[in-house]
């Protein structure tokens, strides 16, 4: 980074860095998606849809595509932050369907394990794992396309505005 693109970035205000917001708003329209779409097939209000992980669309996916992408946009596409962006985002969409599915299918069957012990067991009234943590591979695609295409519409308002 030169000294001249230093300080133009320390003087932006953080409600104009263009990657971040990029990366909010990926978040917070997949979060949105998962908190209607359970309001909708359940007819009850989950707040903890709004903040909780795993379902569709993959809001981890979305974050990281969105931030990987327009850091591309504003950076270029042949710059170290998009190559370092790019890694990041290719280790938490592949964690997301590899350890943290499989722990969240494991925790499944430990909780069907406590379920089933009696009464008296001493483990018998332990609080359930979180079982919904991890995400099936096209949950982490629909949130990779979520993350470019507010990355590319963010990128276009940027042009216009």
């Amino acid at each position: 980074m030169t000294s001249s693109s230093s300080s133009s970035s320390s003087s932006s205000s953080i409600v104009t860095n263009y990657p971040l917001i990029s990366a909010i708003i990926a978040f917070s329209i997949a979060q949105s998606i998962k908190f209607f779409t359970s309001w909708y097939t359940e007819r009850r209000l989950d707040l903890k849809k709004l903040v909780g992980s795993g379902g569709m669309p993959s809001s981890h996916s979305s974050t990281v595509s969105a931030l990987a992408i327009s850091i591309g946009c504003q950076e270029g596409f042949g710059s170290t932050l998009f190559a370092i962006s790019f890694i990041l985002a290719a280790v938490v969409m592949y964690d997301a369907t590899g350890v943290r599915l499989h722990a969240g299918r494991q925790a499944e069957v430990l909780n069907q394990i406590v379920y089933e012990l009696p009464a008296e067991h001493p483990l018998a009234e332990s609080r359930p794992l979180m079982e919904l943590l991890g995400h099936t591979p096209p949950q982490v695609v629909a949130g990779c396309l979520l993350g470019i295409v507010v990355a590319v519409i963010g990128r276009f308002i940027s042009f216009i505005g």
